[in-house]
């Protein structure tokens, strides 16, 4: 669907929606309707952020089109948030998930395979740090034993007292999908989640249209085996997008002052305000009510844990700003 040549004549300039990244290639969804494929102009870089996709699923943004009826992207519109990521473990850059989201599904399964808290909480302050709010999906509730049925309530109890919204669901059966439906309408929604924690037999429930690819478990790892290669939007029957990303293993925060992580754990924040000083990193300062909160079990173990292997990731240098 290259870009029409009468465009050049009667609008050359398009403006629309990103809904697929195929790495070399954008789609975009003009406003007129069309979809037309994209190719970013020159050595376009988003501004502050070294980043491998300057341009994301869901961006806004201006195309035009050349003599021989190639599109390029020029311009894209201020973006109200995004999700962001390191690229990988020792990637200087960053990989950004989807733009403009009116909220997030965080895909989480208990079992095969196992989603660490690690993973969920560092997804989490990154929302946080964006201002995207999040619901937590727990899938495959059908295939729990009843000792992982009591952790996954543990670990209901954890995040909806924090003020996540928590949802069990089993998107092979169908539990759970109607009151999906609901959340969805009208909203821009990524759905993110490790690799193998079923999104795409999700969408599958969601939007059986859309059909998209499922993947097996590894058995020997209990891991996911990659399924989606590019971010996709998919558009709702009663309005809105659900977009797709590819399954991600591990989830390397990005752009982060060690001062300011502790923000991004709203329960941590909230202690934080007792602490004796201000600019208590809540390791080992005196008077710090942070420590005390975990001690006493008002803030949990795990979550302790994720806040501190962020500030060790910090310090190593794991972390790179945006320049």
């Amino acid at each position: 669907m290259l870009c029409l040549r009468n465009l050049i004549f009667t609008t050359p300039i398009v403006n629309g929606l990103v809904i697929k990244n195929t790495g070399s290639w954008y789609l975009v969804k003009t406003d007129e309707g069309k979809t037309i494929e994209c190719k970013v102009k020159g050595n376009f870089r988003l501004k502050g952020i070294r980043s491998t996709n300057p341009v994301a699923v869901g961006d806004r943004v201006s195309i035009i089109c050349n003599a021989e009826g190639t599109a390029f992207i020029q311009e894209i519109e201020e973006r109200k948030n995004y999700i962001i990521r390191r690229a990988s473990n020792l990637s200087k850059q960053s990989h950004i998930l989807a733009a403009n989201l009116d909220q997030c599904l965080l895909l989480v399964t208990v079992n095969h395979p196992e989603t660490s808290t690690t993973f969920i909480d560092r997804f989490l302050a990154t929302a946080e740090a964006y201002r995207v709010p999040v619901t937590l999906l727990f899938n495959k509730v059908d295939a729990l034993d009843e000792e992982e049925l009591h952790y996954l309530d543990s670990l209901i109890h954890l995040y909806s007292t924090i003020g996540y919204p928590c949802l069990k669901i089993s998107a092979l059966l169908g539990q759970g999908v109607e009151q999906l439906h609901q959340e969805l309408n009208g909203r821009i929604t990524l759905l993110s989640g490790n690799s193998g924690t079923g999104k795409s037999t999700l969408i599958n429930a969601l939007l059986p249209h859309a059909e998209a690819r499922t993947g097996e478990i590894s058995a020997v790892h209990n891991k996911g085996m990659h399924t989606t290669t590019f971010s996709e939007m998919f558009p709702l029957p009663g309005g809105g997008y659900l977009i797709d990303t590819p399954g991600i293993k591990g989830f390397g925060t990005f752009d982060m002052e060690v001062e300011e992580i502790g923000h991004y754990f709203p329960e941590i924040f909230r202690t934080s305000a007792n602490c004796r000083y201000g600019n208590c990193t809540h390791r080992h300062e005196p008077g710090c009510a942070v420590r005390q909160a975990v001690e006493e079990h008002y803030i949990s173990e795990s979550r302790y844990a994720s806040y501190l292997s962020m500030l060790e990731d910090k310090e190593e240098s794991k972390y790179r700003s945006g320049h």
